[in-house]
């Protein structure tokens, strides 16, 4: 019998919730980083097909979370479309710019087009087309597909490449077992269970969690899981994730603004298969005449896909690390995340640095409080505050409430 709407609910106190884990910002590049990144690593996801809906015996809401912690797919194969609108303005490539050399990739000094830590913050806005395959711990593939050319990050073993086709540029690293397991952390969330992840990470008892029926996604019986804020004052309207009514993996996960419209983030498989990929996938050899960059030791202190990166952290503390005097305000899907940049450090004025001074200004909305004088850069997910004299206050929170976390921080 096919579940009905239901309103059974829970909370992290009722489950257990599956676990799963910057320096500084340059001042000129905290309006658009700050945003961009926070938003990438904010697990939210697709709308359903709605293409007939399968019969699937009755689960609680209870239940599918533990079998999506239980999940244990270690091979596929399959097609991941993820589009994200955050609402950005059209800057001309200014953010994705900025986002690639705040990360060290292509753009950043010294950086190659073939570097991961670059590259995949490309997921932080548009449409794209993922190919991606999986054969256990050891090999893993992602492929982005772009016009008349394709990047790709492979892990086979030891070895970790990324190949930028249309620059014949390659990337080269080795690692051991622990060091692809962080290195892997790092990076962006790409796949349906990537988001779910990160998204089953806010579940407390500030979030209802209920499941709403069934659906078909990639040829695949799935039950939908849908995880809502309780609180008002939150820019998250809903998380839907459709689980494989086989194996409790994320086939497709959709997040909703609590402002309405289109999803902020759609990812979803349009096809898969949990057949053993051939082991060709995951081989690579540097075709003729590209250009390899070998990461080092020395290269690894900026964060890269190689190293021991300093940006996604995994804890409070891990943050502090990158930031001076981090602290959460608010609890749950009100978290508001504050650090201090300096002393006068806030966003320059038009005379500290001319034009882009008033241009990043021109970005925000200004506005006022016991704080004094401050700047808002808004997206349809994430919003950030930076006050004149260098305090930042950002989260999937409204205007209105960082203007209340600074008067209080006052």
């Amino acid at each position: 019998m096919a579940p009905n709407e239901t309103d059974d609910t829970t909370t992290a106190g009722e489950v257990e919730e599956p676990r799963a884990g910057r320096r500084k910002a340059a001042r000129y590049v905290v309006p658009v980083t700050v945003m961009g990144v926070a938003a990438a690593t904010i697990g939210l996801v697709p709308a359903l097909a709605d293409s007939g809906d399968p019969d699937l015996p009755d689960i609680t809401a209870a239940q599918l979370i533990e079998k999506i912690a239980q999940s244990d797919v270690e091979r596929l194969s399959g097609t991941v479309k993820i589009t994200t609108d955050l609402g950005l303005p059209d800057l001309g490539g200014l953010e994705s710019g900025l986002l690639s050399g705040a990360a060290g990739g292509e753009d950043g000094e010294g950086g190659s087009s073939a570097d991961p830590s670059g590259r995949l913050t490309e997921l932080a806005s548009g449409t794209h087309t993922l190919r991606v395959a999986v054969d256990g711990p050891d090999r893993q593939k992602l492929s982005l597909l772009e016009n008349a050319a394709e990047y790709s990050l492979i892990h086979n073993g030891k070895d970790v490449w990324g190949y930028d086709s249309a620059s014949n540029e390659v990337y080269h690293a080795t690692v051991d077992e622990a060091d692809a397991e962080e290195r892997s952390a790092q990076q962006p969330p790409a796949t349906p269970k990537d988001f779910a992840e990160e998204a089953l990470k806010a579940v407390d008892d500030t979030t209802s969690v209920k499941v709403d029926g069934t659906a078909q996604v990639a040829g695949r019986d799935a039950y939908r899981l849908v995880v809502e804020p309780k609180q008002s004052g939150s820019t998250v309207g809903a998380v839907s994730i459709a689980v494989d009514s086989e194996t409790g993996m994320p086939l497709k996960f959709t997040l909703t603004p609590s402002s309405g419209g289109s999803a902020v983030v759609d990812v979803g498989f349009t096809k898969m298969s949990f057949d053993r990929p051939d082991a060709s996938t995951f081989a690579f050899t540097p075709p003729k005449g590209a250009k390899v960059t070998e990461d080092t030791e020395q290269d690894r202190g900026h964060g890269d896909f190689g190293g021991k990166p300093e940006r996604g952290p995994k804890s409070e503390e891990d943050l502090a690390k990158g930031f001076d005097g981090l602290r959460m305000l608010g609890e749950g899907w009100n978290s508001i995340a504050t650090f201090d940049t300096g002393a006068g450090a806030g966003l320059p004025t038009e005379e500290e640095a001319g034009d882009l001074g008033g241009f990043l200004g021109s970005l925000g909305d200004q506005v006022k409080g016991d704080f004094g004088k401050g700047t808002v850069f808004s997206t349809r997910l994430v919003n950030a505050l930076i006050t004149e004299d260098g305090k930042v206050y950002v989260g999937t929170v409204t205007k209105d409430a960082l203007v209340k976390a600074a008067e209080a921080g006052k």
